[in-house]
């Protein structure tokens, strides 16, 4: 078993601001339900889930009422987050981290994502979604996609994690958290060699793996999945009327 941790202490003061009032992006409605509810049902169906703890706004007393969720007051940066987060879960091998603003995901996702992890030894699992699986699919919106000499792939919203590799990361990883929507800025942290190859689309998956564990000190490894869900983030109005009309739906 799994213990699972989900960010959602980001205020919602982004493009997604003319959509709804609330003050966190998580409580944002989508149907009946908040935007984190749909991340947290997910968890809680999925048979390999154990713990779930949220990191959440320490402002709202009745943020999440869900009696087997613990929540942790959001105080920093999304790494500062993640740390005190992490910490919460004592005794934990591995964690799940969730953001709270995937809310197509649901538990097959969650566990074909852990299986394909395998024996775990890791220290950060992360996932990585192809560009053919997203446009087959019925979540036809505008993503980030990376360019690799395999193809083009768009980063997931889950992470596996070794919570003693947290602490060795903290600067560098949000260095790479505040660059992930730029390939290019993602590029220059990696250095100009790789840079040159990264335009020319000569980098591999495992070359970029090797990269970044190199530069945050860890054994990190990428994980292809095949559910694009995983990769399918509400962060501009047309997100959120993509998985309002897909929810709605289903």
């Amino acid at each position: 078993m799994i213990d699972a941790l989900v960010l959602a202490g980001s205020r919602n003061d982004g493009p997604l601001k003319q959509c709804s009032s609330v003050p966190y992006e998580a409580m944002i409605t989508i149907g009946r339900k908040a935007m984190i509810e749909y991340v947290i049902d997910a968890l809680r169906s999925s048979k390999l889930i154990d713990r779930i703890v949220v990191v959440g706004p320490p402002d709202v007393p009745d943020f999440c009422r869900r009696e087997d969720v613990m929540v942790v007051p959001a105080k920093g940066t999304l790494m500062e987050n993640l740390a005190m987060g992490v910490e919460s879960l004592s005794g934990s091998h591995r964690v799940l981290l969730a953001t709270c603003d995937i809310p197509l995901i649901t538990a097959q996702a969650i566990e074909d994502f852990l299986d394909r992890c395998g024996d775990r030894s890791a220290d950060v699992y992360y996932p990585v979604v192809p560009r053919e699986v997203v446009e087959k699919s019925i979540f036809r919106t505008r993503r980030t996609y990376v360019a690799f000499k395999e193809g083009d792939f768009t980063g997931g919203n889950l992470f596996l994690v070794d919570p003693a590799a947290v602490r060795r990361c903290m600067v560098i990883g949000q260095q790479l958290v505040d660059a992930r929507k730029s390939p290019i800025r993602l590029s220059r942290l990696m250095g100009i060699p790789f840079l040159v190859r990264f335009l020319l689309r000569r980098v591999t998956l495992k070359e970029a793996e090797r990269k970044a564990s190199d530069l945050l000190g860890v054994r990190g490894a990428v994980v292809i999945t095949t559910y694009p869900e995983v990769g399918v983030d509400v962060d501009k109005p047309s997100d959120l009327d993509l998985v309002s009309k897909v929810l709605e739906t289903a």
